[in-house]
């Protein structure tokens, strides 16, 4: 294929199929909205699995990149009660079946592997219009215009591309996750370090949860979970740090002050992420020239498949491409008729997770989960994809 494929969103999604076509010569052009790499937080601890995850960084020829990025010791993790009586302790196995990585670190890897000008920084979509015969027109914020042959939405949960596909939004699911930080935690939080532990500690009750990563460098990342409306998280005045924190805070009234330091102590200001979902099973008619993958195609609550299933998607994508390098609806076809049935058996799992942790019998629904399917659930803590 001598056009390069067109992506929209530099997320893990997008770039490990322009590292895939790479691997195979065929050229990609991505397109992002952010000014530059580094202009924005890329979120916390990834477990990759060793199905999905791991298999498109093999099929991306990063393995010996991924493995020197393991946080070694992150797969522990702990439950505790609201006044931080330990509950479960599952300690560090070293296994390398779902290993813990950073976000930002893991996208590094990516964009380093790519050539030089594959991904063009500050090139915000603004309109996508059908040219017919699976071409499209793009329309950038700075009024420049592109076309491309075979266009791929890796935009996330409110892609631009989705809309020439089909007619489903996100939709509130009802549950808001509100981020926070802790830095140099080991001299200037003790108590907290030590309850949040080596890995992941979740806090959690009925409605509401405060989940907590530790990550290098002494940063305990934080995700407090709640099940408020939309216009309750409106009413919340987020660009007010500490008015913000006290209004989280009094929603964990009477817990431990060691566990809500985690709302109120933090370097920055609360972030507000509320959680949307696109249909269950969502999926879409044939469309000549375009398609779609990760939070684009198939949106759905935090469960520990986000990030994994996007660069599942890119790299099963790419390889499409690759058998069918001279017909695009061939390549096209193939990848969603296996898209489909992959992501639709997610979702029930995520709508699960999402109950285990904030439903009417939590902390203890988790604690039998947990039980039951052994460790690896550290990104239920954090959007995925986003």
């Amino acid at each position: 294929m001598a056009t390069p494929v067109t992506i929209i969103g530099a997320g893990l999604g997008g770039l490990t199929l322009a590292r895939v076509l790479h691997v195979h010569g065929i050229p990609a052009t991505v397109h992002e909205a952010d000014p530059c790499a580094e202009s924005r937080t890329q979120g916390g601890q990834l477990d990759i699995h060793e199905e999905d995850g791991q298999r498109a960084l093999a099929d991306a020829g990063l393995t010996d990149e991924f493995r020197a990025i393991i946080h070694e010791g992150a797969d522990a993790a702990r439950v505790l009660d609201r006044h931080g009586a330990l509950l479960l302790d599952v300690p560090s196995d070293g296994s390398a079946v779902r290993p813990e990585v950073l976000r930002g670190d893991l996208r590094r890897i990516l964009l380093d592997s790519l050539p030089e000008g594959t991904v063009r920084w500050g090139s915000k979509v603004t309109a996508v219009r059908p040219l017919g015969d699976g071409r499209h027109e793009l329309t950038f914020t700075d009024g420049s215009t592109a076309t491309s042959d075979l266009l791929v939405g890796a935009d996330g949960a409110w892609s631009r591309v989705r809309p020439l596909l089909s007619d489903a939004r996100p939709v509130y699911t009802g549950t808001t996750f509100v981020e926070t930080y802790l830095h140099d935690v080991d001299e200037r939080h003790p108590a907290t370090a030590a309850a949040v532990g080596r890995g992941a500690m979740y806090a959690l009750a009925p409605g509401k949860g405060i989940v907590a990563h530790r990550e290098a460098g002494g940063v305990l990342h934080t995700y407090v979970e709640l099940n408020r409306s939309a216009g309750w998280i409106a009413a919340t005045d987020f660009t007010d740090a500490a008015a913000a924190g006290a209004r989280v805070a009094a929603e964990f009234d009477g817990w431990a002050p060691h566990l809500t330091a985690l709302i109120t102590d933090g370097g920055t200001a609360p972030v507000a992420r509320m959680i949307h979902t696109l249909p269950d099973g969502h999926r879409w008619d044939r469309v000549p020239g375009v398609t779609l993958l990760g939070d684009a195609a198939h949106l759905m609550p935090p469960s520990g498949d986000g990030a994994n299933l996007a660069m599942f998607d890119g790299a099963e994508l790419g390889k499409a491409i690759a058998r069918h390098p001279d017909d695009v609806e061939a390549a096209l076809a193939a990848y969603e008729k296996e898209l489909f049935p992959r992501s639709e058996a997610f979702y029930a799992d995520a709508h699960e997770i999402l109950d285990l942790c904030l439903g009417e019998r939590a902390p203890q629904s988790f604690i039998d989960f947990f039980n039951g399917h052994g460790q690896g659930q550290d990104e239920a803590v954090a959007p995925s994809g986003r």
